[in-house]
Protein backbone atom coordinates (compact mmCIF):
# COMPACT_ATOMS: atom_id res chain seq x y z
CA UNK A 1 0.00 0.00 0.00
CA UNK A 2 1.42 3.67 -1.20
CA UNK A 3 1.27 6.30 1.48
CA UNK A 4 -1.62 8.05 0.18
CA UNK A 5 -3.80 5.15 0.45
CA UNK A 6 -1.83 4.91 3.84
CA UNK A 7 -3.17 7.94 4.88
CA UNK A 8 -6.58 7.90 3.46
CA UNK A 9 -7.38 4.67 5.71
CA UNK A 10 -5.66 5.70 8.75
CA UNK A 11 -7.67 9.18 8.58
CA UNK A 12 -11.14 6.72 8.12
CA UNK A 13 -10.05 4.73 10.48
CA UNK A 14 -9.49 7.39 13.20
CA UNK A 15 -12.94 8.15 13.30
CA UNK A 16 -14.42 7.49 16.52
CA UNK A 17 -17.29 5.03 15.22
CA UNK A 18 -14.48 2.48 13.90
CA UNK A 19 -12.58 2.81 17.61
CA UNK A 20 -15.95 2.04 19.01
CA UNK A 21 -16.79 -1.04 15.89
CA UNK A 22 -12.75 -2.49 17.27
CA UNK A 23 -13.79 -2.20 20.80
CA UNK A 24 -17.25 -4.31 20.94
CA UNK A 25 -16.59 -6.93 17.57
CA UNK A 26 -13.14 -8.12 18.26
CA UNK A 27 -13.37 -10.33 15.09
CA UNK A 28 -11.72 -9.10 12.54
CA UNK A 29 -13.86 -10.62 10.00
CA UNK A 30 -16.97 -9.16 11.72
CA UNK A 31 -15.43 -5.69 11.84
CA UNK A 32 -14.64 -5.99 8.00
CA UNK A 33 -18.48 -7.06 7.23
CA UNK A 34 -19.56 -3.96 9.46
CA UNK A 35 -17.87 -1.49 8.41
CA UNK A 36 -18.78 -2.30 4.82
CA UNK A 37 -22.39 -1.94 5.15
CA UNK A 38 -22.02 1.40 7.10
CA UNK A 39 -20.49 2.21 3.99
CA UNK A 40 -23.11 1.03 1.85
CA UNK A 41 -25.49 2.51 4.64
CA UNK A 42 -23.64 6.08 3.89
CA UNK A 43 -23.81 5.67 0.48
CA UNK A 44 -27.58 5.29 0.32
CA UNK A 45 -27.93 8.20 2.58
CA UNK A 46 -26.12 10.29 0.27
CA UNK A 47 -27.90 8.83 -2.76
CA UNK A 48 -31.24 9.09 -1.22
CA UNK A 49 -30.90 11.62 0.85
CA UNK A 50 -28.94 14.03 0.44
CA UNK A 51 -29.18 14.22 -3.45
CA UNK A 52 -32.43 14.84 -3.34
CA UNK A 53 -32.47 17.65 -1.07
CA UNK A 54 -29.80 19.40 -3.33
CA UNK A 55 -31.34 18.68 -6.56
CA UNK A 56 -34.93 20.40 -4.79
CA UNK A 57 -32.50 23.37 -4.27
CA UNK A 58 -31.02 23.54 -7.82
CA UNK A 59 -34.60 23.80 -9.09
CA UNK A 60 -34.68 27.47 -7.74
CA UNK A 61 -31.45 28.76 -10.45
CA UNK A 62 -32.86 29.98 -13.74
CA UNK A 63 -30.49 27.02 -15.98
CA UNK A 64 -30.52 23.26 -15.83
CA UNK A 65 -26.82 23.46 -15.73
CA UNK A 66 -26.84 22.46 -12.28
CA UNK A 67 -29.82 19.96 -12.16
CA UNK A 68 -27.68 17.93 -14.75
CA UNK A 69 -24.52 18.35 -13.20
CA UNK A 70 -25.91 16.36 -10.38
CA UNK A 71 -27.54 13.85 -11.67
CA UNK A 72 -24.06 13.00 -13.81
CA UNK A 73 -22.34 13.16 -10.26
CA UNK A 74 -24.80 11.23 -8.26
CA UNK A 75 -23.69 7.85 -9.78
CA UNK A 76 -20.06 8.21 -9.36
CA UNK A 77 -20.01 9.92 -5.85
CA UNK A 78 -22.09 6.68 -4.47
CA UNK A 79 -19.61 4.23 -6.24
CA UNK A 80 -16.33 6.23 -5.00
CA UNK A 81 -18.03 5.98 -1.14
CA UNK A 82 -18.43 2.33 -1.97
CA UNK A 83 -15.01 1.29 -3.24
CA UNK A 84 -14.18 3.19 -0.26
CA UNK A 85 -15.43 1.15 2.07
CA UNK A 86 -13.86 -1.75 0.06
CA UNK A 87 -10.28 -0.44 0.63
CA UNK A 88 -10.69 0.01 4.66
CA UNK A 89 -12.36 -3.37 4.69
CA UNK A 90 -9.63 -4.95 2.70
CA UNK A 91 -7.14 -3.04 5.45
CA UNK A 92 -9.22 -4.30 8.35
CA UNK A 93 -8.92 -8.04 6.80
CA UNK A 94 -5.23 -7.43 7.02
CA UNK A 95 -4.42 -7.89 3.45
CA UNK A 96 -0.48 -7.32 2.67
CA UNK A 97 2.03 -7.68 0.21
CA UNK A 98 0.80 -8.55 -3.25
CA UNK A 99 -2.68 -9.56 -2.19
CA UNK A 100 -2.94 -6.03 -0.98
CA UNK A 101 -1.10 -4.42 -4.13
CA UNK A 102 -3.37 -5.94 -6.51
CA UNK A 103 -6.53 -5.08 -4.50
CA UNK A 104 -6.08 -1.51 -4.33
CA UNK A 105 -5.03 -1.16 -7.94
CA UNK A 106 -8.03 -3.10 -8.44
CA UNK A 107 -10.34 -0.57 -6.30
CA UNK A 108 -8.06 2.30 -8.11
CA UNK A 109 -8.69 1.30 -11.79
CA UNK A 110 -12.43 1.23 -11.14
CA UNK A 111 -12.70 4.47 -9.74
CA UNK A 112 -10.37 5.74 -13.01
CA UNK A 113 -13.14 4.46 -15.00
CA UNK A 114 -15.93 5.95 -13.24
CA UNK A 115 -14.79 9.20 -12.71
CA UNK A 116 -13.39 9.40 -16.86
CA UNK A 117 -16.88 8.72 -17.55
CA UNK A 118 -18.16 11.69 -15.42
CA UNK A 119 -15.41 13.55 -16.69
CA UNK A 120 -16.37 12.80 -20.66
CA UNK A 121 -20.16 13.81 -20.07
CA UNK A 122 -19.34 16.82 -17.70
CA UNK A 123 -16.97 18.18 -20.35
CA UNK A 124 -20.12 17.44 -23.25
CA UNK A 125 -22.36 18.82 -20.63
CA UNK A 126 -20.24 22.18 -20.64
CA UNK A 127 -19.96 22.20 -24.67
CA UNK A 128 -23.73 22.04 -25.16
CA UNK A 129 -24.35 25.14 -22.26
CA UNK A 130 -21.61 27.13 -23.71
CA UNK A 131 -22.79 26.13 -27.24
CA UNK A 132 -26.16 27.36 -26.28
CA UNK A 133 -25.40 31.28 -26.30
CA UNK A 134 -23.21 31.13 -29.80
CA UNK A 135 -22.74 35.17 -29.66
CA UNK A 136 -20.10 34.65 -26.84
CA UNK A 137 -18.43 31.49 -27.63
CA UNK A 138 -18.18 31.15 -31.36
CA UNK A 139 -15.76 28.15 -31.55
CA UNK A 140 -18.64 26.10 -29.59
CA UNK A 141 -20.99 25.91 -32.22
CA UNK A 142 -23.58 22.51 -33.09
CA UNK A 143 -21.16 22.11 -36.75
CA UNK A 144 -18.14 22.30 -34.04
CA UNK A 145 -19.52 19.93 -31.35
CA UNK A 146 -18.60 17.05 -32.65
CA UNK A 147 -14.93 17.55 -33.00
CA UNK A 148 -14.70 19.54 -30.21
CA UNK A 149 -16.58 16.01 -28.12
CA UNK A 150 -14.23 14.02 -29.21
CA UNK A 151 -11.12 16.15 -28.03
CA UNK A 152 -12.53 16.08 -24.75
CA UNK A 153 -12.89 12.20 -24.67
CA UNK A 154 -9.23 11.77 -26.38
CA UNK A 155 -8.11 13.90 -23.48
CA UNK A 156 -9.91 12.19 -20.98
CA UNK A 157 -8.74 8.71 -21.79
CA UNK A 158 -5.37 9.94 -22.28
CA UNK A 159 -5.67 11.06 -18.82
CA UNK A 160 -7.33 8.03 -17.37
CA UNK A 161 -4.59 5.65 -19.08
CA UNK A 162 -1.90 7.85 -17.09
CA UNK A 163 -3.29 6.84 -14.17
CA UNK A 164 -3.79 3.48 -14.48
CA UNK A 165 -0.31 2.47 -15.00
CA UNK A 166 0.18 4.75 -11.68
CA UNK A 167 -2.07 2.90 -10.17
CA UNK A 168 -0.54 -0.64 -11.06
CA UNK A 169 2.94 1.14 -10.55
CA UNK A 170 3.93 0.88 -13.98
CA UNK A 171 6.97 2.80 -15.36
CA UNK A 172 5.29 5.70 -17.84
CA UNK A 173 8.51 7.39 -18.98
CA UNK A 174 9.06 4.55 -22.05
CA UNK A 175 5.46 5.43 -22.93
CA UNK A 176 5.09 8.49 -22.73
CA UNK A 177 8.13 8.75 -24.89
CA UNK A 178 6.95 6.24 -27.39
CA UNK A 179 4.25 8.26 -27.25
CA UNK A 180 6.21 11.26 -28.57
CA UNK A 181 8.10 10.16 -31.64
CA UNK A 182 4.88 8.33 -32.99
CA UNK A 183 3.38 11.95 -32.26
CA UNK A 184 5.73 13.78 -34.27
CA UNK A 185 5.66 10.82 -37.27
CA UNK A 186 1.83 11.37 -37.63
CA UNK A 187 2.58 15.04 -37.58
CA UNK A 188 4.93 14.94 -40.57
CA UNK A 189 2.94 12.40 -42.25
CA UNK A 190 -0.21 14.21 -41.78
CA UNK A 191 0.24 18.08 -41.87
CA UNK A 192 -1.46 19.35 -44.50
CA UNK A 193 -5.02 17.83 -42.87
CA UNK A 194 -3.86 19.00 -39.68
CA UNK A 195 -3.30 22.34 -40.83
CA UNK A 196 -6.73 21.94 -42.62
CA UNK A 197 -8.00 20.75 -39.15
CA UNK A 198 -6.56 23.58 -37.05
CA UNK A 199 -7.38 26.58 -39.63
CA UNK A 200 -11.14 25.16 -39.58
CA UNK A 201 -11.07 25.16 -35.84
CA UNK A 202 -9.99 28.96 -36.08
CA UNK A 203 -12.31 29.83 -38.58
CA UNK A 204 -14.81 28.84 -36.75
CA UNK A 205 -13.45 30.78 -33.69
CA UNK A 206 -12.57 33.86 -35.57
CA UNK A 207 -15.38 33.92 -38.16
CA UNK A 208 -14.17 35.56 -40.90
CA UNK A 209 -17.16 34.88 -43.01
CA UNK A 210 -20.67 33.31 -42.01
CA UNK A 211 -22.51 30.54 -44.07
CA UNK A 212 -24.12 32.68 -47.04
CA UNK A 213 -22.30 35.24 -47.02
CA UNK A 214 -20.39 36.27 -50.33
CA UNK A 215 -16.80 36.53 -50.45
CA UNK A 216 -14.14 36.75 -52.57
CA UNK A 217 -10.67 35.29 -52.13
CA UNK A 218 -7.42 37.11 -53.35
CA UNK A 219 -6.67 33.73 -55.99
CA UNK A 220 -9.99 35.45 -57.93
CA UNK A 221 -12.14 32.25 -56.57
CA UNK A 222 -15.56 33.47 -55.26
CA UNK A 223 -19.30 32.89 -54.32
CA UNK A 224 -21.59 32.48 -51.46
CA UNK A 225 -20.53 30.18 -48.76
CA UNK A 226 -22.34 27.21 -48.68
CA UNK A 227 -20.76 25.58 -45.63
CA UNK A 228 -17.77 25.60 -43.12
CA UNK A 229 -16.25 22.46 -42.40
CA UNK A 230 -13.50 20.82 -40.62
CA UNK A 231 -11.60 20.33 -43.37
CA UNK A 232 -12.63 22.68 -46.01
CA UNK A 233 -14.89 25.61 -46.85
CA UNK A 234 -17.33 25.46 -49.90
CA UNK A 235 -18.40 28.02 -52.09
CA UNK A 236 -21.13 28.47 -54.78
CA UNK A 237 -20.21 30.73 -57.35
CA UNK A 238 -22.56 32.85 -59.84
CA UNK A 239 -22.87 30.24 -62.51
CA UNK A 240 -23.93 27.60 -59.74
CA UNK A 241 -20.56 25.97 -59.78
CA UNK A 242 -19.49 24.60 -56.11
CA UNK A 243 -15.66 25.77 -55.60
CA UNK A 244 -14.05 23.01 -52.11
CA UNK A 245 -11.15 25.26 -50.55
CA UNK A 246 -9.24 23.88 -48.08
CA UNK A 247 -9.10 25.85 -44.47
CA UNK A 248 -5.44 25.54 -44.88
CA UNK A 249 -5.51 27.98 -48.40
CA UNK A 250 -8.47 30.23 -46.11
CA UNK A 251 -6.75 30.26 -43.38
CA UNK A 252 -3.99 32.50 -45.20
CA UNK A 253 -5.70 33.80 -47.81
CA UNK A 254 -6.79 37.66 -47.95
CA UNK A 255 -11.02 37.28 -48.18
CA UNK A 256 -12.87 40.23 -48.93
CA UNK A 257 -16.46 39.54 -47.08
CA UNK A 258 -19.32 41.39 -49.62
CA UNK A 259 -21.80 40.55 -46.92
CA UNK A 260 -19.83 41.89 -43.91
CA UNK A 261 -20.04 44.83 -42.25
CA UNK A 262 -22.96 46.33 -40.06
CA UNK A 263 -25.57 46.59 -42.85
CA UNK A 264 -26.49 44.17 -45.32
CA UNK A 265 -26.82 46.72 -48.18
CA UNK A 266 -23.62 46.88 -50.39
CA UNK A 267 -22.47 48.23 -53.15
CA UNK A 268 -21.85 46.87 -56.36
CA UNK A 269 -19.67 48.16 -59.37
CA UNK A 270 -19.93 47.01 -62.79
CA UNK A 271 -17.85 48.56 -65.63
CA UNK A 272 -19.74 48.83 -68.95
CA UNK A 273 -18.42 49.59 -72.26
CA UNK A 274 -20.10 51.22 -75.17
CA UNK A 275 -18.86 51.79 -79.04
CA UNK A 276 -17.10 55.11 -79.88
CA UNK A 277 -19.64 57.47 -81.22
CA UNK A 278 -22.37 56.25 -79.22
CA UNK A 279 -24.57 59.30 -77.17
CA UNK A 280 -23.41 59.47 -73.36
CA UNK A 281 -26.20 60.84 -71.98
CA UNK A 282 -28.28 57.93 -73.73
CA UNK A 283 -26.39 55.88 -71.99
CA UNK A 284 -26.31 56.92 -68.65
CA UNK A 285 -30.23 56.86 -68.95
CA UNK A 286 -30.33 53.31 -70.30
CA UNK A 287 -28.22 52.11 -67.73
CA UNK A 288 -29.77 53.94 -64.66
CA UNK A 289 -33.36 52.77 -65.96
CA UNK A 290 -32.08 49.33 -65.74
CA UNK A 291 -30.45 49.49 -61.73
CA UNK A 292 -33.39 51.38 -60.85
CA UNK A 293 -35.67 48.85 -62.57
CA UNK A 294 -34.17 45.86 -60.26
CA UNK A 295 -35.90 45.07 -57.52
CA UNK A 296 -32.82 44.16 -55.51
CA UNK A 297 -31.27 47.56 -56.19
CA UNK A 298 -31.76 50.02 -52.96
CA UNK A 299 -33.40 53.40 -53.39
CA UNK A 300 -31.59 54.72 -51.00
CA UNK A 301 -29.02 55.02 -51.69
CA UNK A 302 -29.96 55.46 -55.48
CA UNK A 303 -27.46 53.86 -57.76
CA UNK A 304 -25.45 56.67 -60.00
CA UNK A 305 -23.71 56.23 -63.61
CA UNK A 306 -19.87 57.72 -64.16
CA UNK A 307 -18.24 58.08 -67.14
CA UNK A 308 -15.21 56.89 -66.31
CA UNK A 309 -12.83 57.34 -69.83
CA UNK A 310 -13.00 57.19 -73.27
Amino acid sequence: MNESNRLLIDWIESWPLFEWITRIVPNGYAQALLVLGLFIILAKIMDLVVVPVIKRWSRLTETTFDDELIGILRRPVFMSIILIGLGVTADILGFDGQVARITFSVLKTIAIFIWTLFIVRFLRLILLYLGDDESRYQMVQERTLPLLNNLSVILAVGLATYFIFIAWRIDVTAWLASAGIIGIAISFAAKDTLANLFSGVFIVADAPYNIGDFIVLDTGERGMVTQIGIRSTRLLTRDDVEITVPNAVMGNAKITNEAGGPHEKFRIRVAVSVAYGSDIDQVRRILTEVATGEEMVCEVPEPRVRFRTF
